[in-house]
């Protein structure tokens, strides 16, 4: 049987899971700005938008 989404997100959820730890690494991962993968929040420019 395949595995849908909602096998990931529940194993992401799930603190007996590996991806659980997993999951929470990538979140504060992104929440940092010392990280690589931080975002800032900000929502990048298109080519339209600079007209």
């Amino acid at each position: 049987m395949a595995r849908t989404p909602n096998d990931d997100r529940s194993d992401s959820k799930n603190p007996n899971n590996d991806a659980y730890q997993s999951s929470l690494d990538n979140r504060a991962g992104q929440l940092n700005p010392e990280d690589e993968r931080y975002g800032g929040g900000k929502v990048p420019e298109s080519d339209d938008d600079a007209k």
